[in-house]
C-alpha cells in the first residue's frame, strides 16, 4: 500500500514483532514474507525475498506459492518478482478504512473543507487504482459522489498521478509503457510520452492536478502526505467543477492544502 521514493534501496527486512505463534510457525513465516514483499521498494526476486526472511530458497518458494494461489501475492508479467496480490491489497484497505484515527483524519479534511469550501479527499494507492480511504463533501448541490471505497484510475487523477510520480522509476516507466491507459474525457493522457513527462513534472513541482481528465467540468488538485521516512503513502486532494473554482483559481489553496498535508501525516498508523 506504500508509493516509495525513486532511490535504488534493497529489499527492507520484514519488521521483528512480538507473536505468540512459535518462531518456526508457518503462519508467522508465510506473514515474515508478506511483509517483506510490501516493504521492498520495487517488486523482489526470490533471491531477495529470502535475505530478508533469513528463509531457505526452497522454503521461501513453497510459502510465495501458497500466497499465490490463495491471491495474496502475485508475480510480476514476464519476471521473477513477486508484489503484493488483490487479495492482500484489499485487507490492508480494509484495515486502513477502520483505523482508530479516520476521526482525526476526518477532521482535518472538515477543517480544509470549510476553508476551501469544495470536496476533500484522502486518498491511497491500490493497485492499479487510487481508494478514497475519506471524504468530506461540500454543501455546494453539485458534487461528485464517490464516497470512501470508492476507486478511480491511476493515470486520470491527480492523487494517481502523484502516486505514479513517486513509484520507483522501474515501476512506473513499466506502467507508462504496458497499461491500457483508457480515455475517459478528450482531455485524459492516453499517450504514453505525454503521461511520462507530466510525472516528471509531478515529482519537479511537488503537486498534481486533474483538468477535467477523469470527469468532464471537473478539476483537482493533489499533494502528497509523508510518513516518517519521507515516502508518500496517501494523498489529499480537493474537487471543484470548473464553472465554480477552474483550476488556475484552485491553485490558491495550495498552501492550506500543503499544511493540511502536513497535520494528515501525524494521523498515520501504516
Amino acid at each position: 500500500m506504500r508509493v516509495m521514493s525513486n532511490d535504488p534501496k534493497p529489499v527492507a527486512e520484514a519488521p521483528q514483532v512480538d507473536d505468540p505463534a512459535p518462531a518456526g510457525s508457518a503462519i508467522l513465516r508465510a506473514m515474515r514474507v508478506m511483509e517483506a514483499i510490501a516493504a521492498s521498494p520495487a517488486p523482489p526476486q526470490l533471491a531477495e525475498i529470502c535475505k530478508a526472511v533469513e528463509l531457505p530458497k526452497p522454503t521461501v518458494f513453497r510459502i510465495l506459492a501458497t500466497l499465490e494461489v490463495a491471491g495474496l501475492v502475485g508475480r510480476e508479467p514476464g519476471s521473477k518478482r513477486y508484489h503484493c496480490g488483490r487479495r492482500l491489497s484489499t485487507l490492508a484497505a480494509d484495515v486502513l478504512l477502520h483505523s482508530p484515527n479516520r476521526a482525526a483524519r476526518h477532521a482535518i479534511l472538515e477543517e480544509l473543507v470549510e476553508h476551501t469550501g469544495e470536496t476533500c479527499n484522502l486518498t491511497i494507492p491500490n493497485g492499479n487504482a487510487v481508494m478514497y480511504l475519506d471524504r468530506v463533501e461540500t454543501a455546494w448541490p453539485l458534487r461528485i459522489a464517490l464516497g470512501a471505497g470508492s476507486s478511480v484510475p491511476l493515470h486520470a487523477s491527480a492523487s494517481g498521478k502523484l502516486f505514479l510520480a513517486h513509484m520507483p522509476k522501474r515501476s512506473r516507466e513499466r506502467f507508462v509503457r504496458q497499461s491500457p491507459l483508457v480515455r475517459h474525457t478528450q482531455k485524459t493522457l492516453t499517450e504514453p510520452r505525454a503521461l511520462a513527462a507530466e510525472l516528471e513534472r509531478i515529482r519537479e513541482q511537488g503537486y498534481a492536478t486533474d483538468d477535467e481528465e477523469y470527469l468532464a467540468g471537473i478539476c483537482c488538485l493533489a499533494v502528497p502526505v509523508h510518513d516518517a521516512d519521507g515516502r508518500v503513502v496517501a494523498a489529499l486532494a480537493m474537487h471543484s467543477p470548473v464553472p465554480r473554482l477552474a483550476l488556475a483559481e484552485a491553485m490558491q489553496f495550495l498552501p492550506a492544502m500543503q499544511s493540511a498535508s502536513e497535520a494528515m501525516a501525524q494521523t498515520l498508523d501504516w
